[in-house]
């Protein structure tokens, strides 16, 4: 969009107008001696006193209750690779809806490097400001690699939203959806259609929560993914490996043929004729966004449950149910990783919150219901110190 298609009365613009961020003051500065404590000469001590113990800047800094942001611009939302600037209104945002849903305060960092190992070494750099990092909108694969290098070299969490988030509540969604149903995890043929940075974590998300391996089938744009293909990246290696023990093969539409299950991670469309070869009393989750593999109206017609992304149809698969209370979680507990356990804790959490009034239109609470980011953040904290990866 250029600049001379803004308009300035649209409330969208109006809204973002300055920003949506601001930093406040938490402390007094309407005196000299709040100006001593606050500034020099008392914060010295501070200083000293955490020179000498580096684990009281969790105590006396904003570590304990802050993360960053962190983009290169590369896969912003359905836009695509827009750059760093570009991508600034939308990290804002995701600092916003930390905020309001878990009073952790988020700052956007927007890098101008699409280098993976400039990313992992900026990143690196920045760390000893924050209790934690949120990589977001990094494009597959290179996304793995910085997550993995950066979780495995830095002692704060580091997570990656477009791959865990979405896995996270993808898990909540399908237990209750089961639930619903009357039938088990372990039970249900899963087809992942979608092998990008969403769709790996999914599998393994669901994997780690109790789903099958040998019962799923995860598809990329040419087609199921098995040990027959010999065009595989690494990450889908591992796919072959994990999943399709039947050595199924053939496109999407095969791989729905009896399946109970599609978790659509991919953006692209799935033909009606797919959907309605699916198992009787099927599941769909047709989350690409803004619009969905197929139509949630067309898939209702063939399944028992329907969710997508977007937030006009009911079961909206938002990330936002997720990250908010893993990183309080994790930030309380002063975890120095987010593990399986905690993430597999967090999608629990989510599901039980709407456990008790389960409908085929209500197996996620909604994106607004405060009662989640609390419970998701009680769970995950309490995970980390059971898997024993907390500082305190």
């Amino acid at each position: 969009m250029s600049a001379s298609t803004v308009d300035p009365a649209d409330p969208v613009f109006r809204l973002h107008v300055g920003g949506k961020l601001a930093v406040a003051s938490t402390v007094p500065l309407t005196s000299r001696e709040d100006l001593s404590l606050a500034y020099t000469p008392g914060v010295a001590r501070v200083c000293e006193a955490i020179a000498a113990d580096p684990a009281l800047v969790d105590d006396y800094t904003w570590v304990s209750h802050t993360v960053a942001v962190v983009t290169d611009g590369s896969a912003v939302l359905g836009l695509g690779n827009i750059g760093p600037r570009a991508a600034l209104p939308v990290m804002e945002g995701k600092a916003v809806l930390f905020k309001q849903f878990a009073g952790v305060d988020a700052v956007p960092i927007c890098l101008d490097t699409q280098d993976t190992d400039a990313i992992v070494t900026a990143v690196k750099m920045l760390a000893p400001s924050f209790g934690g990092i949120n990589l977001e909108d990094i494009s597959a694969p290179r996304c793995f690699e910085i997550e993995r290098r950066l979780d495995e070299e830095l002692s704060i969490p580091v997570f990656h939203d477009d791959q865990h988030g979405t896995a996270i509540v993808v898990l909540a969604a399908l237990r209750n959806a089961a639930t619903l149903l009357h039938r088990k995890l372990g039970d249900l043929r899963v087809t992942v259609s979608g092998a990008g940075a969403a769709g790996v974590a999914v599998t393994r998300m669901l994997i780690a929560g109790g789903v099958n391996p040998e019962q799923m089938v995860v598809c990329d744009s040419r087609g199921i993914i098995g040990r027959h293909r010999a065009d595989l990246t690494e990450t889908k290696a591992y796919l072959a490996e994990t999943t399709n023990t039947g050595g199924r093969e053939g496109d999407i539409t095969e791989a729905l043929r009896g399946a109970d299950v599609l978790v659509g991670v991919s953006g692209g469309e799935i033909p009606e004729q797919a959907v309605a070869a699916m198992a009787p009393g099927g599941i769909v989750f047709a989350l690409a966004n803004p619009t969905p593999e197929v139509h949630p109206e067309v898939a209702a017609r063939h399944v028992a449950v329907v969710a997508t992304g977007r937030s006009d149809y009911p079961n909206q698969i938002n990330n936002v149910l997720a990250f908010p209370g893993v990183f309080r979680g994790a930030l309380d507990a002063r975890a120095t990783r987010i593990t399986d356990g905690m993430k597999v804790a967090a999608a629990d959490a989510i599901a039980a919150v709407v456990a008790e009034s389960l409908t085929a239109d209500a197996i996620v609470p909604s994106p607004l219901d405060l009662r989640v980011a609390p419970a998701v953040a009680e769970a995950v904290a309490e995970a980390a110190r059971r898997d024993g990866v907390t500082r305190a």
